[in-house]
């Protein structure tokens, strides 16, 4: 049995593979944003997210964090583990930015005292909406499995804020996205890439992000490629 479409989101589409257990990710070119009432796309973009993805889940690997990462096919194409993905977007921010900004009155750009961590249940058809641990449980989503999606999202931050450090950018915040494999352990999905977190040059504050395209900032594709190229040396 050959590829066969599972899902397609706004930036990838998800592939089942001849093996029950294994998956294919293939990024796209295209962007959505503020719940797909823009759109657009740029050159390169499915292939920045891929191999981004695929050098940050190497090096989490490396650091204890465990993924749903298998290996790069090509330029565009993930293989990974099968999970069943719950129903919660781990957020994980460093300084005040985006709809943080707005909800606690911060001036952008402001460091906070210690890491935030947000929980938002992931449904398009909603919107995402930020939602708190008596919601989760609601949905039958358990306070153990909470804590420890909570704990990995923590574990991600101290281990890639350093690492952007060193490349001279300030990790601002990130999405990610936590499933489970086929024996019960929570692995981290999805993607890390400028879609999924907020990249700031740290000498000049210059956004490296999805905000350029959110924000008609211009310069998109030139963001993308630079990220890349600190990350792994790709232009």
């Amino acid at each position: 049995m050959g590829e066969r479409l599972l899902y397609e989101g706004k930036a990838k589409r998800v592939l089942a593979t001849g093996d029950p257990d294994v998956l294919l990710h293939r990024y796209k070119d295209e962007a959505t944003a503020f719940d797909g009432r823009k759109r657009g796309s740029w050159r390169g973009k499915g292939r920045t997210n891929a191999t981004m993805s695929a050098a940050m889940f190497r090096y989490l690997e490396e650091h204890g964090v465990p993924t749903h990462f298998i290996e790069q096919v090509d330029d565009t194409t993930l293989k990974t583990k099968r999970l069943e993905m719950l129903p919660v977007e781990v957020v994980v921010r460093n300084v005040a930015a985006g709809s943080l900004a707005k909800r606690l009155g911060y001036e952008e750009g402001t460091p906070l005292r210690q890491p935030v961590v947000e929980l938002y249940l992931k449904n398009d058809e909603l919107g995402d909406p930020l939602v708190n641990r008596y919601h989760l449980r609601e949905l039958g989503v358990d306070d153990g499995t909470l804590a420890a999606c909570e704990e990995m999202g923590l574990k991600v931050n101290d281990t890639l804020r350093p690492f952007f450090e060193e490349r001279g950018i300030t990790l601002v915040d990130f999405k990610i996205e936590i499933g489970r494999d086929t024996e019960g352990n929570l692995l981290l999905a999805d993607e890390i890439s400028p879609d999924t977190c907020r990249f700031w040059d740290r000498e000049t504050g210059e956004r490296l992000d999805k905000d350029r395209f959110r924000r008609d900032m211009g310069g998109v594709e030139e963001a993308y490629a630079e990220v890349l190229r600190r990350v792994t040396g790709e232009g």
